[in-house]
């Protein structure tokens, strides 16, 4: 009897040593793949510090860093003061004007295609507003969350006026540009390939010296979103033939909806981005411009009211999202609804003067649509 119950005091004694080895390793060693088990969660949790938090981080830090394109007329570029300007550009402004009611608090980060992600995963940057496009391998694979579409398009062919080429069978034997790492290389090779045509492609990082490659004819076509050829289209130097020697065709390769991505993991951040991008198109929905904002505040509308943070029977709607209750008109003031920002910068009122079409409300028979706030 006394045998035994050395035995099993034994056994409890051991049992205690090695859970408190197993728990001070927990503390001090890493897991194996040279990160402390201990950065493990809050890495999982996505949210860049903070305990998986990236809306508090970003407000403690007080500025956005928006990752960007720098080279893509009416989306991303730089003027000729170096100034940041474009559709996308708007919508980073949006997003600080929200998050920490300052349009102007934003680090734009320019980034190439093949830089995007990595910067992304590696917390440079705290979402992507720069013409990608949302697949089911970047939504799986990248660590990336896509939010509201912003802008739906689709993939073109854009050769000199005077090429001849009236469609994608006219070109075969021809030399196509095209930027690396982009769904754009791959939809190229799937479309040629499916209608038997014989191409070469020549791919490059950046737009720029795609661009140049372009004017010195190293190449006869270039493929990308239709959006942006417009952009380029509308940019063409005049000593090269200016706009109306270059001529998009017709036909639409691919479907291309682009919108703002971050990491994964971290709803709150998730939710703020995506809900300052939806209230542009709740406003255009209201008929809430910039201009208007001040006399919209007067509106004695529950939806409209709740919407602008206004007191309905007595307080502000509290959305849950973090974000204070009149983010919404912080938005609007800084660059107004949707339709507002889209004709400035893309539409009637810019060189490129792209139809709504798709990015219509669905109210006019386009796709955008804002969930209920409420």
């Amino acid at each position: 009897m006394r045998i035994s119950k050395v035995w099993l005091l034994a056994g409890a004694l051991l049992a205690v040593l090695v859970l408190a080895a197993g728990c001070s390793l927990g503390d001090d060693d890493d897991n194996g793949n040279g990160e402390a088990a201990g950065d493990t969660g809050q890495a999982e949790a996505g949210g860049g510090g903070g305990g998986g938090n990236l809306l508090a981080e970003v407000q403690d830090r007080g500025t956005l860093r928006c990752g960007v394109n720098d080279a893509v007329p009416g989306f991303g570029f730089q003027d000729e003061a170096g100034e940041f300007q474009g559709f996308d550009i708007d919508f980073c402004r949006a997003v600080a004007a929200a998050v920490l009611g300052d349009p102007e608090a934003v680090e734009f980060r320019p980034l190439t295609a093949e830089q995007r992600f990595t910067a992304l995963q590696g917390r440079e940057v705290d979402v992507l507003i720069r013409n990608t496009t949302w697949t089911s391998s970047r939504d799986g694979t990248e660590g990336a969350r896509f939010l509201y579409t912003t802008f739906y398009d689709g993939q073109g062919m854009m050769v000199r006026e005077d090429s001849g080429y009236e469609s994608l069978e006219d070109m075969d034997g021809e030399t196509i540009c095209v930027l690396s790492g982009t769904t754009t290389e791959l939809n190229l090779e799937s479309r040629m390939q499916a209608l038997g045509v014989n191409y070469e492609p020549l791919a490059f990082e950046d737009n720029e010296p795609l661009q140049e490659a372009f004017v010195q004819e190293r190449c006869g076509a270039w493929t990308s979103d239709k959006s942006q050829l417009a952009g380029v289209r509308s940019n063409f130097p005049e000593d090269q033939g200016g706009p109306e020697s270059l001529v998009i065709l017709d036909e639409t390769m691919s479907k291309e909806p682009l919108g703002p991505v971050v990491r994964d993991g971290d709803d709150t951040w998730a939710d703020a981005v995506n809900w300052a991008v939806i209230a542009t198109v709740q406003a255009e929905e209201f008929g809430i411009t910039s201009e208007n904002i001040d006399e919209q505040l007067e509106s004695e509308d529950p939806e409209i009211q709740r919407f602008l943070g206004q007191p309905v029977e007595g307080e502000p709607f509290d959305s849950g999202l973090g974000l204070p209750a009149d983010f919404a008109v912080q938005v609007i003031r800084a660059v107004g609804n949707y339709g507002e920002i889209y004709d400035r910068n893309v539409g009637e009122g810019s060189a490129l003067e792209l139809p709504r079409d798709f990015n219509a409300l669905w109210t006019d028979g386009g796709l955008h649509q804002a969930p209920p706030y409420r």
